[in-house]
C-alpha cells in the first residue's frame, strides 16, 4: 500500500465508522473497509489456515473489524455450519446454593475458553420445570446438554428427545451414559490413610453413618463408595471404629448432637465425620467439653465447604473437585467422545484439624 494510503486510513475508518454507527455491522462492511472481497474477510476473521493472503491484508482486516466493532453473526454462522456455539447447563439447585457452585464456575471457565456461551437453567428439581428447561434449551438450538445435580445421585431425565450431545454432571442416567463424578472410594480411603498417617489407628468414631441401623436403607451410589473406601483402609490399617453413630440428614446440629452422645460414654482420639457439615457441629461440642483440636480429638471430613477454612483450628478434609469436573464435562461435551463414567480425584486439603 502507498504512503498516502495508508496515512489516509484512519480517516476513512472513521468515515466508516459514522456511516455504520446506526445499524449492525456487517462481514461486507468490514471487507469494504480493508478493501478486500467479502470472502478474504471472511477467511482471515475465522482463523482459516493457509489463506495465502498477505500479513498486510490480515492487518487490514483486523484492525477494520475492532474499528467498526464488528460482531460475528452467530445465527447466520449457525445457518452455515450447524453450530450455535451456546450450551446448555441444566441443574436442580447447583445455580442458587452455594454447595455446588464450583460445577457452574468450572462449565463457564470451560466454555469461555472454548468460545462457546453457556445457558444456565435451574429447575428446584421439579419435572414440569425440568421439562421446560428442557425444550428452551432445544428450541435455542444449544450444541449439547449438561444436566448437573448439587449432589452426586441418579438424576431423572424427562422422557423428551434429546438430539445433541449430553454429559451428566455429578450425576448419573441410564439415558446418558457419559457422567461426571467426584471418585469418592479414593476419597474415602484417603480420609483413613490420613489418619494413619498421623499416627492415629484406634479410638477412631464414625460420624454419619451405622452400618447396622442403616442395613437395607440405601443414601446414595456416593455415599455408598466413600464408605467402601474408609472400610478397606480401615481393613488395610488394621483397625475398626471404636462407634458408629448414625443420622440420616448430615448438618451441623446433628454432628453437635451425636459428638456430645459420644462424649458422654467414651473419649476419643478422632472423629471420621461424612462431611464438612458434621464436623461443624462437632467442632462446637468438642470446644463445650474443653477438649483441644487436635491434640485431644483429631478430625477428619469431606467436601471442602467454604466454612472449613474458617473454623480455628481448620478443618482437614477431602474436598470435591466440583471446579475441574465442571471444566471437564464442557471438555467432554465438545470433543471426543469418552468412557461411559469418569471419576474425577478427590483433593486432600490438610489443615490444623489433624496432627502433623
Amino acid at each position: 500500500m502507498a504512503n498516502e494510503e495508508w496515512r489516509a486510513w484512519p480517516r476513512k475508518r472513521r468515515k466508516w465508522g459514522e456511516v455504520l454507527a446506526k445499524k449492525r455491522v456487517t462481514l461486507a462492511d468490514v471487507a469494504r473497509l480493508a478493501g478486500l472481497s467479502t470472502t478474504a474477510a471472511s477467511m482471515i476473521l475465522t482463523g482459516r489456515p493457509d489463506t495465502r493472503l498477505s500479513a498486510e491484508a490480515h492487518a487490514k482486516v483486523h484492525a477494520a473489524a475492532a474499528s467498526l466493532g464488528y460482531r460475528p453473526n452467530i445465527a447466520a454462522r449457525a445457518l452455515r455450519t450447524d453450530k450455535t456455539r451456546t450450551i446448555a447447563f441444566i441443574s436442580d439447585y447447583v445455580a442458587t446454593t452455594r454447595f455446588a457452585s464450583g460445577l457452574i464456575r468450572g462449565a463457564l471457565a470451560g466454555a469461555e475458553q472454548a468460545q462457546h456461551v453457556m445457558l444456565v437453567l435451574e429447575t428446584g428439581g421439579e419435572p414440569a420445570r425440568e421439562i421446560q428447561a428442557i425444550e428452551a434449551a432445544l428450541d435455542r438450538q444449544v450444541d449439547g446438554l449438561i444436566f448437573a445435580a448439587m449432589r452426586a445421585r441418579e438424576v431423572f431425565v424427562p422422557d423428551i428427545a434429546i438430539n445433541v450431545p449430553t454429559v451428566m454432571l455429578n450425576g448419573t442416567s441410564p439415558r446418558f451414559p457419559v457422567s461426571i463424578l467426584p471418585d469418592e472410594y479414593r476419597g474415602g480411603r484417603a480420609a483413613v490413610e490420613l489418619l494413619a498417617g498421623a499416627g492415629i489407628r484406634e479410638g477412631i468414631v464414625l460420624l454419619g453413618y451405622n452400618e447396622k441401623e442403616e442395613t437395607g436403607l440405601f443414601r446414595s451410589e456416593t455415599v455408598t463408595n466413600r464408605l467402601a473406601g474408609i472400610r478397606d483402609a480401615m481393613a488395610a490399617a488394621g483397625t475398626t471404629f471404636v462407634a458408629e453413630l448414625s443420622c440420616w440428614n448430615w448438618e451441623p446440629d446433628h454432628g453437635y448432637d451425636l459428638t456430645r452422645t459420644v462424649l458422654k460414654s467414651l473419649k476419643p482420639r478422632a472423629l471420621l465425620c461424612l462431611n464438612d457439615r458434621l464436623a461443624f457441629g462437632a467442632y462446637q461440642a468438642l470446644d463445650e467439653a474443653g477438649l483441644a483440636i487436635p491434640e485431644d480429638v483429631a478430625l477428619v471430613s469431606f467436601d471442602n465447604d467454604e466454612i472449613a477454612s474458617y473454623l480455628r483450628p481448620g478443618l482437614t478434609t477431602i474436598g470435591l473437585p466440583h471446579e475441574e469436573m465442571g471444566r471437564m464435562a464442557i471438555s467432554l461435551l465438545l470433543g471426543t467422545p469418552t468412557p461411559a463414567r469418569v471419576l474425577v480425584e478427590m483433593p486432600v486439603v490438610l489443615r490444623g484439624s489433624l496432627p502433623r
